[in-house]
C-alpha cells in the first residue's frame, strides 16, 4: 500500500473527528447558555408569582377586587400585589367571574381563549393566548366563604422575557454556525499537526526496515557463498575449508549481535523494557567494568587511563549501565590505532554526575557529531564494515541514558579523538 493515500486517509479520519468533537462541544455548550438564561429569566417571573400567591393566600381581604388603598386592619404591613400580575377569578363551574374587572376589551383580545384546568392548581406553568401571548400561571384555591369564586388564576405576560430569548437563540445559533464554521479549518490545522509525529514515526519505520534488511541480507549472503563453496568440494578436509568456515562464524556472530542490538532498539521503541534501577556508585562500577578492556588495549599497544573523581552514587540499572560502558570503550577501541589513548573521567557537576569517554583516535568530523547517535549511521561505513559496526551501538547508549534522564553528547577531543560525555542526575 502507498505510503501518501494511507496518510491521506488518517489525515481525513483525524479530521472528521476533531470536526464532530467542536461542532458536539460548541452545541453542547450553546444549549447549556440558552438553557440556562431561560431558567434566570423566568426564575424571576416565576419568584414574583410565589410571592403574590403567598399574599392571596396569607391575606384573603386583599384578594383582587379589594380596595387596596383602604387603610390596612389593624395597622398592619401589607405587602401589595406586583402591577404585572393579572387575577382571573373563576367559578365552580370554570366560568371566569371578573370580566368587568378585567376590563371587556382587554378579556376580548387575550382571554377569550382561557381555560379552567384544575390539574394545574398550586403548579407555576407556561401557556400561549391567541397563538402570540405568552404568560406563565399559578391557579389558588379561594377559600373565603359565601363568595361565588372558588378559584384565583395569577397570570404574568412574559412576551418580553420571551422576545430577549428568542434573540437571544438567534445570537446562539449564529455564534453555533459561526463556530462550526471555524472548526473546519481548526479540525484541518490540528489533524496536520497530529499527522507529523505519525509522519515522523512512519519514515523513522521505513527506514529502520530498510537499513535492517540491508544489514541482515549481507552476511547472509556471505554466509550463504561460504556454504554453497563448501558443498561443491564436498570430499576435501575442514582444515582445507578453514578460511571459509571461519569466515561464516564471524559474520554468524556479527548476525547474532546485530538481531541483539535490533531487538533491544524495538524493545525500547514499544516501551517494553523496564529499567531496575539500584544503588550504584559509579567510580567503583567503571573501575570494575574497565579492567577486561584495559588488558584488550594493552594487547593492541593502546592505552586506556582512568580518572575517576565522582565517588557519587546513584540509582541506575547495572546490566544497562555495564552495556553502556562496553558499548562507549569498544567503539573507542575499534576507532583508535596503536600508541592511541582511552580515558574514562568521572566528575560532578551542576548537581549531576558526568562521565566522559574520551580518546586520541580518528575522531568525528563536525557536520557528522549531531548524526552519531542515529539508528545504523556510520560515519566510515568500509572501516565500521572492517569491525564488525552496524551502527547501533551509539543508538542503544543514546537510549539507556535518556532512559536514565540523562544527556549524551559527541564533541571534539583536542588535538585529535572524541568525547562522549554523558550527564546523568545524582
Amino acid at each position: 500500500m502507498s505510503k501518501q493515500p494511507v496518510i491521506r486517509k488518517q489525515q481525513i479520519s483525524f479530521m472528521l473527528y476533531n470536526f464532530i468533537a467542536f461542532s458536539i462541544i460548541f452545541t453542547l455548550f450553546g444549549v447549556i447558555v440558552f438553557s440556562q438564561m431561560k431558567s434566570t429569566l423566568l426564575a424571576k417571573v416565576d419568584e414574583e408569582l410565589t410571592r403574590n400567591q403567598e399574599i392571596y393566600v396569607t391575606m384573603p381581604d386583599i384578594l383582587p377586587g379589594k380596595d387596596f388603598m383602604a387603610p390596612p386592619p389593624n395597622n398592619r404591613p401589607i405587602n401589595r400585589p406586583s402591577p404585572r400580575i393579572i387575577p382571573i377569578k373563576w367559578n365552580d363551574e370554570g366560568q371566569i367571574v371578573n370580566i368587568e374587572e378585567i376590563g371587556k376589551l382587554f378579556y376580548d383580545n387575550y382571554f377569550t381563549e382561557l381555560q379552567f384546568n384544575p390539574r394545574n392548581l398550586g403548579v407555576i406553568s407556561s401557556i400561549i393566548l391567541n397563538n402570540s401571548n405568552h404568560f406563565r400561571t399559578i391557579t389558588i384555591e379561594e377559600h373565603v366563604p359565601d363568595n361565588q369564586v372558588a378559584y384565583v388564576q395569577l397570570l404574568i405576560n412574559t412576551d418580553g422575557e420571551q422576545s430577549i430569548l428568542a434573540n437571544f437563540q438567534n445570537i446562539i445559533i449564529l455564534c453555533t454556525i459561526v463556530f462550526i464554521l471555524l472548526s473546519i479549518s481548526a479540525s484541518y490545522l490540528l489533524s496536520r499537526q497530529t499527522m507529523k509525529p505519525i509522519m515522523r514515526s512512519w519514515n523513522k519505520q521505513a527506514e529502520f526496515v530498510e537499513n535492517a534488511s540491508h544489514e541482515l541480507r549481507t552476511p547472509l549472503t556471505i554466509i550463504q557463498n561460504k556454504m554453497e563453496l563448501l558443498l561443491t568440494t564436498p570430499d576435501k578436509k575442514i582444515i582445507d575449508s578453514f578460511e571459509q568456515i571461519a569466515l561464516s562464524l564471524s559474520e554468524t556472530r556479527r548476525l547474532s549481535k546485530l538481531t541483539t542490538d535490533l531487538l533491544t532498539l524495538a524493545r525500547a521503541d514499544s516501551t517494553e523494557t523496564e529499567l531496575t534501577k539500584q544503588p550504584l556508585n559509579i567510580d567503583a562500577f567503571i573501575q570494575s567494568v574497565s579492567v577486561p578492556y584495559i588488558e584488550i588495549a594493552e594487547l593492541q599497544d593502546k592505552r586506556i587511563w582512568l580518572q575517576l573523581d565522582c565517588n557519587q552514587t546513584i540509582e541506575a540499572d547495572h546490566n544497562r549501565m555495564h552495556q553502556l560502558l562496553v558499548i562507549l570503550l569498544d567503539n573507542a577501541i575499534k576507532y583508535t590505532g596503536e600508541n592511541d589513548f582511552i580515558g574514562i573521567k568521572t566528575f560532578t557537576q551542576d548537581n549531576r554526575v558526568l562521565i566522559e569517554v574520551r580518546d586520541t583516535g580518528v575522531g568525528i568530523h563536525q557536520d557528522n557529531r549531531e548524526h552519531v547517535f542515529d539508528r545504523f549511521y556510520r560515519e566510515d561505513k568500509a572501516r565500521s564494515r572492517e569491525s564488525g559496526g552496524s551502527g547501533l551501538g551509539l543508538s542503544i547508549a543514546q537510549w539507556i541514558v535518556t532512559s536514565h534522564h540523562g544527556t549524551i553528547r559527541a564533541l571534539p577531543n583536542e588535538p585529535k579523538g572524541t568525547i562522549i560525555r554523558i550527564k546523568l542526575p545524582k
